[in-house]
This record gives C-alpha cells, structure tokens and sequence, in this order.
C-alpha cells in the first residue's frame, strides 16, 4: 500500500542533439536527431506489383512496404497532383493579390516567430477523438500570407521553408503543398520535404499512405533513406502510444538496412515503458546495444521496465551492462536505478547509488530522498528513514508530500504506533492531505495499538477529505476484525459520524453483516432498530444476507432473533427469507414453525418457485412425513412452469421411494430422462437405488453400464440394490458380476454377502449358497445371522432337516443371538412337520428370552396348531393377539379358518370368515 515509485514520467529524446524539436510542443524541450549514418541502399531495386525487390535475388521480394501497386498515389504527378497543384498556385496568385490590402490588427491563427503556441487555437485537443484532426485549421489570410511568397520558380529551399511553415499550421495545407511541389519538380532528392510530409501524413495516422510515400521517396525522388525519414512516424507513435505500429516502423528500418539513431531508440524506449511492452523492449534494447548507440534514456526505460514486472535481477542486469558501456547517468537514470534497489530493499546499494550521485555533480532531490525512505520503510528500517528524513531537512530541502506520507508508510509497517502517528500530524501542520494509503495504514496501526481516540480522529480527517461512510466503514471493520476487536468498532463510529451511516443504507449493511458474521448479535440488532434509511427491498435483502449468514456459521438462534426482529410485510411474506427460515427450523427439528411458515406462504398471495418446493420436501422428509412431501410435490405438478432441477428430482425420487409409489418413480425417472439435467455420480447412484424395483431390468441394466462407461463410481447401496434385483430376478450371472466389482473396488460388506446368499437359498441352490457363505469368512466376516437364518429357511422348506439342525448347530456354538425371524422359521418348519412339541419348546425359549410373540411368531402357531389338530388352541391365539393389541391380518385369519376347516370345525370358520369381512380384512371364504 506504501508510495509506488515504479517508474518515472521523462522525456526520451535528449535535448542536445539537434533537429526539429516538435514544433507543436517547443516548450516540451524534446528533440529529433538528424543521425549519423545514413541508409546505403540496395544496388538494384525495383517496384513489383507495390513490393520493393532486390534484382540480385531472382527479383524475390526484400520487403513489402504496401499491400497492392502503388499506380493511384505513386504516379500522381500527372492526374490528382496536377489538379492539386493547380489549386495550390492559385492560392499563392490570391495571396500575392490580396496581401496588400489586409487589415492591419487582423488576427493571425499562426505560430508567432519565437515558436510559442497560439493561445486561441491549440495545436490539439487535448482529447483526440479523431486522428485525421490534429490541429485546428487556420484561415484563408493565414495561408495566403504564408503562400504569398512562392511561385513555380522558388528554390527548392524556399519551398521547405513554405513547408515548414505551413506543416506548422495545418497538416492538410501541408500535404497539400507537399503535391504542389511533386507536381513542379521541386521533390527531386528533397529528402527534407519527404521527412516533414511523412510526420504530417503520421498525426493523420494514414499508415498505408506513410508506406506509399517511403517508397517514392527512394523509386521516384531518388531520395536516400536515414533515421530522420522513420523517427518522424516514431515520434507521432510515442505521443500517441501506438506501440504495435512504432514496432512495425522500427522493423521496416531494419529490414531496409537503415541505422536507427539515438532519438530513434529514445523514442521506441519511452513508447515501450509507457506501454508496459517488456519483449519488444528487450530486442530493441538489444539492437541499441548492437549499433553501438548509447541512449541513457533507453537505459532508464529498460530498469524501469523491469522493476515494474518485479524483474530485479534484469534491473540490476541493465545497470551493470550501463557502466560496461560507459553510458553517463542523468537525473532520471539516477532516479531509477534507486528505485530499482529501494524496491527490492538492497538499500546498500541504493546509498551507493545516492553517494555515486553527489560524487558526479548531482545533488541529491527530494525525488531522490524520498525513494530512499520508501526502500527503508519496505525493510522496516526505520531509523535510517529518518536519518534520511534529517539530512533532507539539513540539506535546505523542505519535505514535501511524499516524503511524510513514506514516513508514515515505513511507521506504520514497522509497527511504529507513536512515531506513525508524529508523522501524520507534521503531515497535516505542513499544509499537506493525508492519501488513501495513509488512511489505510493508520487505521491498521491504530486497531492494532487499541487507540480509540486517534481512530476517531483520523475517520473525521478521512470524512473531511471527502472519502465515502461506505469505505471508511469497510477499512474500519477490516482493521478492527483481524485484530479480534470489532467490539471496539460500534463505540468509534459513535464518536464521530454514527448518525452518517444510520442515515446510509450501505454503510449500515456492511457495518451490521460485519457484526453478525463476528458473533456481534447484540450490535447489529441495535443498529437494525436505529437505522434511519428507508428502502424495503434493501432491507429485505439485508436480513436475508444476516439470516443465511448465520445458517452458514450454525448460529440457528441468532438466525431465528434476526428474523423475529424483522418488520412485518405489508404486502406478502419474502419468499426468500421464509425458505430460509424452514430450512433452519428444519435443521434444528422445530418442524412445527416450519411448517407454519409453509401454511402462511401457502395462504398469501406468493406463488411457490422450484426452491421453495425443494426446501419444503426436504423439511417433511427430515420430519418422517414423507406423505406430506408427496402432497406438496402433488401441488407443485400442478403449475407446469416449474422445472426441476437436479436437487429437486432426488428429493423426488427419495420421497416417492418412502411412500413405496412405484409408478411415481417411472414417470420421474422417465422425466429426468426427457429433461436437461446432467447426471453426475449422485444422480445415477440415486436413480438405481430408488427406481430400480419400478423400472425393467433390461433399463435398469443400461442405467449401469451407462454410468460405468462414464466413469462414476457406485456405492455400496447401489451395488447391494442391484444384487437384490438381479437375484429375486433370477439374473445370477449379473449378480455375480456385480458382486465381483464390488469386491475389486473393496465395498462389499456383510449386506453384500447377505444379499446373495438369500438369493442362491430362495433359488435353492445350495451349492453356491455354501460357497459365498464360505467367500463371506474368508473376506473376514463372520457369518451373519441374516445369513444363517437364510440358510435355516432354505433348507427347512426343502425337508433337509440334517442340514437344518446342522445349521443350527453351528448358530448355538456361535452364540448368534436369535432374533424373531429364526424362531418364526424353527416354528413354522416345526409346524409343519406336526412336531407340536418343538414349536412349544421353541415358543418357551422365545419367551424364557424376554422377548414376546410378534405377529407373523401367531401366524405361524396358529398355522402349526391347525396342523396339529388343535383348532381349539389356535383360537384361544386370537383372543391373546387381542388383549396384547396384536392386530390380526390377512394371514392370520386365512391360517385360522384353514385349521378349522382342516378339523372339520366349518360352523366356526364360516364365522370366522365373516367377522374378517366385518372387520374390513380381505380374504378367502370358508368353504363349508
């Protein structure tokens, strides 16, 4: 944030070596050389088709100046020139005429002779709007008096010196001049006249005419090319930082062989630092250092380049190759060769620098002081900064503005509380205005030292010097926020300009969001009751941002007092708020006032978008009323406009999944498909876990391998979902497929093995029952007692009852815990083998074990004592279902009547049958 020194506005052209200072800008003190080495040119050239080509070479073209033949401007000497020649002559006739009678205090729009400018008409607007218009065009008189010396018989300096004069004025004049003369010979090798039209043609930025013209300068006038002829269109591309077409220029020299000059690098050099072109910089700096040119100024362009880009080692680079040279340093190359040390820190060097100054003649500048204390405030050498501070002073120099405001850069990255804070005031008793970065700086050092009242004090200077409430609250809570002290920050602002931002909306919104997010609940809500500003829609969104960043943070109490704070609408709840709001009562399980936020929602006159339906699925889901869910999603069907997204559709098929509502999930599945949505991992994975009992297996098989091919990765659910459908389908070979990747990928787990081991024992296929059985203890798991009572089930039904006691055998020595379904399966085996013993021994164990007869546990007796012919016991099961609030189902009467009617009881079973019917219960009749 300190002072940037990187790089210094100069001129480029040195004033000491000649030629036509820019006759605009005189008082610029810029220059253009006239060169040293003139242009040798090609022993045998001609124009091809407007390309100059060497005849030594098989006529192959050296350097294309021009795109298509030159036959329009090239040969304008006898049609176009001819008739501007004409109108020229005849305003040098008018002005010889009418020179005797002009007016004498007549106002002339001319340069006077000492080369100032005119004051009423600038040479050009200082914004160029348009580069055919460099100058305001003078009046007829002051071309006439210009013109009124000349005639067909002039010499051909008389012409130049007409020329000049008028290239002055106008550029149009000019170059209209420049073809009166074409028209009369007088461009015969008047590379002079070729050089002013050149610059005249450049500040109307007419390029491809600038090309045309090199070429009949050398075809037709026989005229020879020097630096002078490019370093007129240079100098206009430096002006006006046209850096691609001063590289193009720069180029056509070199490749017609012509010696660029010290100007010439100047000029490019300055164009490049201005721009920030460092590779362009570099192959010019390279060509200068290979013509043997010594331009100080490119020097100084080139380490400022590179201590721009941070490049120091280059920086330094460039110095060294200076002294290698024997390049002497100015003023500016001082200057930048200090700045490149003092930015990097090297202060030795930099006094070395500073002491190389004072030994060449150079007093040290304030310019140059001030770098110096920059370069120390970087490296918190603070003390040397003020011996550099006292020397200034000594010196009989007076600090300026810069020199306090590095001061208090260097202080106030030291961490210098007190000394920052002299600095600032001696800042201020000078007359000087403390910047931005002084603000910034002070504040920082301030909340950094606790000073409340000087924090007071500089946010009043910061209001004084017009800085927005809005920035001086941010910079304010910035500071006091990463030094743990926003508590501090309310109590400042009441000091000075609180009333300023009650009254500002954005300031009170960054001041109360800063609050919130650093647990400053009791703050924000009072500024909230204070605020003066009126805007309900910025206030809406304001509570909206305080809300969700407390929902962020977990603070769900201080999200529900922020929203009881907020003032009633007058018009309808804000859907926004109200969705976030459910879905903080949801997280924190206070599903009723979620729900009445829906119900009030639902009553007003807000139309529910595609989140709001989300977020309210997803709250009866989290509530376990998936019903309810269903109904909303009934309701958003209804209007046709909302498009699920992907959130959406897996609460969808989440929720249809819970209420079992299989032809729901077709039709949503089916839909995701139709939509635009991209499936990713978690989309696939849930369509498969959820759709895959609603959908053909063939689909639900192309689901897969669509989703293997892409490279998602399922999850354990969806492997174990797709072995359970595989193996109640029958489909073994795919299951075992299946089952192998999930072993590969390291995800099958206990519910893996159990899956397939169910599937093999209802298939009946013992074999490979025993075998995954056996893969299960070898993968490290115990067999399970879903497993094992698989197993009982399979070979009970079948009649193997060796293998079913074996089984069982094998449970009680691994002390597997039976639940109800292994005794339901040793009851319902027992019974149906008529072993009325077992069943009562198994049912005492059931009981002996705390644990009472469920449902399907009376379904089974009942089942087992019909077998046995004990009608009379299965009835007395039904009336101690009844006292122990076991409702009866389907099965339990079908067992009841099926074991009357098995004993001849068809009275009682008929009665049976038709009490099931009275209680709403659907079943088979009693046959008599």
């Amino acid at each position: 944030m300190g002072l940037d020194l990187v790089g210094f506005s100069s001129r480029v052209l040195p004033t000491s070596v000649g030629y036509a200072a820019d006759r605009r800008h005189s008082r610029g003190g810029a220059a253009a050389s006239h060169g040293f080495l003139a242009w040798r040119s090609h022993p045998r050239a001609a124009l091809k088709d407007g390309v100059v080509c060497s005849t030594e070479d098989g006529g192959r073209a050296e350097s294309t100046l021009c795109v298509s033949a030159p036959s329009e401007d090239a040969s304008r000497t006898g049609g176009v020139a001819a008739d501007l020649g004409r109108d020229i002559a005849d305003g040098i006739t008018a002005s010889q005429a009418s020179s005797a009678g002009r007016k004498k205090g007549g106002r002339l729009w001319r340069r006077p002779p000492g080369g100032d400018k005119p004051a009423r008409a600038p040479r050009r607007a200082p914004v160029r709007k348009d580069p055919q218009v460099r100058r305001v065009l003078v009046n007829n008189p002051d071309v006439n008096a210009i013109l009124s010396g000349v005639s067909r018989e002039s010499s051909i300096e008389e012409c130049n010196s007409v020329l000049i004069r008028l290239e002055k004025h106008s550029d149009v004049k000019a170059l209209d001049f420049f073809v009166w003369m074409k028209a009369n010979g007088k461009l015969e090798r008047n590379a002079d006249a070729y050089r002013l039209a050149l610059q005249a043609i450049a500040w109307k930025e007419d390029w491809r005419r600038a090309e045309l013209l090199l070429h009949e300068m050398v075809a037709v006038s026989g005229c020879r090319l020097d630096a002078r002829a490019f370093n007129g269109l240079m100098y206009v591309c430096a002006k006006r930082r046209l850096a691609d077409w001063g590289t193009k220029w720069f180029h056509v020299m070199l490749e017609r062989e012509v010696q660029p000059n010290v100007s010439t690098f100047g000029m490019l050099m300055g164009l490049y630092q201005k721009t920030g072109s460092l590779k362009e910089s570099e192959f010019a700096f390279a060509k200068m250092r290979e013509c043997n040119v010594k331009c100080v100024n490119a020097y100084s362009a080139m380490i400022t380049l590179y201590t721009r880009s941070r490049l120091f080692d280059k920086s330094e680079e460039v110095i060294t190759l200076m002294k290698d040279d024997g390049v002497v340093p100015n003023m500016e190359n001082w200057l930048v060769q200090l700045n490149a040390y003092s930015q990097q820190g090297k202060m030795e060097e930099a006094e070395l620098v500073l002491q190389s100054m004072e030994d060449g003649g150079v007093s040290p500048n304030v310019v140059a002081c001030n770098t110096v204390i920059t370069g120390y405030g970087k490296v918190s050498e603070m003390q040397k900064a003020k011996e550099v501070f006292h020397r200034l002073e000594s010196s009989g120099l007076a600090p300026d503005e810069t020199t306090y405001r590095s001061m208090i850069e260097g202080f106030g990255r030291a961490d210098k509380h007190q000394e920052a804070i002299s600095y600032y005031k001696k800042l201020k008793s000078s007359g000087f205005q403390p910047n931005a970065s002084n603000f910034y700086t002070m504040i920082n050092l301030i909340a950094r030292h606790d000073d409340s009242e000087s924090a007071a004090e500089i946010l009043r200077d910061m209001r004084a010097a017009g800085c927005q409430c809005s920035s001086i609250v941010t910079i304010l809570v910035r500071a006091y926020g990463t030094v743990g002290r926003m508590h501090k920050v309310l109590p400042i602002l009441q000091s000075c300009f609180y009333k300023k931002v009650l009254y500002d909306a954005t300031s009170c919104s960054i001041l109360v969001t800063t609050f919130v997010q650093n647990s400053l609940l009791e703050e924000a809500l009072c500024v909230l009751r204070e605020k003066k500003w009126k805007d309900s829609d910025f206030e809406d969104n304001l509570y909206h941002i305080l809300i969700c960043s407390c929902k962020e943070a977990g603070s769900y109490e201080d999200a529900v007092r922020i929203y009881s704070q907020m003032p009633e609408s007058r018009t309808h709840p804000n859907l926004r708020i109200c969705c976030t709001m459910i879905d903080v009562f949801s997280i924190m399980e206070r599903f009723t006032d979620a729900e009445t936020l829906y119900l009030e929602l639902k009553a007003s006159a807000c139309v529910l978008d595609m989140i709001a339906y989300s977020v309210i699925v997803r709250m009866y889901n989290k509530a376990g009323r998936p019903e309810d869910a269903c109904s909303v999603l009934e309701d958003m069907d209804k209007q046709k406009e909302i498009v699920p997204d992907k959130y959406l559709f897996l609460d969808m098929l989440r929720t249809y999944q819970k209420c079992g509502l299989l032809e729901k999930l077709t039709d949503t599945y089916y839909r995701i498909l139709k939509s635009e949505v991209e499936c990713d991992e978690a989309m696939y994975n849930c369509i498969i876990n959820c759709c895959g009992p609603a959908i053909p297996v063939d689909e639900l098989s192309r689901i897969f391998d669509e989703m293997i091919q892409l490279g998602h990765l399922a999850s354990t659910v969806t492997l174990n979902v797709l072995l359970d459908i595989y193996g109640k389908a029958g489909l073994f070979n795919r299951a075992e497929k299946v089952f192998s990747m999930a072993r590969k990928q390291g995800l099958a787990d206990t519910i893996s093995y159990n899956t397939i081991i169910a599937a093999y024992a209802q298939s009946g296929n013992y074999r490979s029952m025993n075998y995954f059985v056996q893969k299960m203890q070898d993968a490290g798991f115990p067999v399970s007692l879903e497993a094992y009572n698989c197993m009982l089930n399979a070979y009970g039904k079948s009649g193997q009852l060796e293998e079913f006691s074996a089984v069982l055998q094998k449970m009680r020595r691994a002390r597997c815990d039976f639940d109800h379904y292994t005794y339901n399966i040793m009851m319902n085996i027992y019974g149906r083998k008529g072993w009325i013993e077992g069943v009562a021994y198994v049912l005492s164990e059931l009981k002996s074990r705390g644990v009472e007869p469920d449902l399907y546990s009376y379904n089974t007796l009942i089942k087992a004592y019909g077998i046995a012919g004990m009608p009379e016991d299965a009835v007395k099961l039904m009336q101690e279902m009844r006292i122990k609030g076991i409702n009866a189902d389907r099965v339990t009467y079908t067992n009841l009547i099926a074991a009357l009617q098995r004993n001849e009881n068809f009275l009682e079973a008929v009665k049976w049958s038709l009490w099931m019917k009275q209680t709403g219960v659907v079943g088979v009749g009693a046959r008599p």
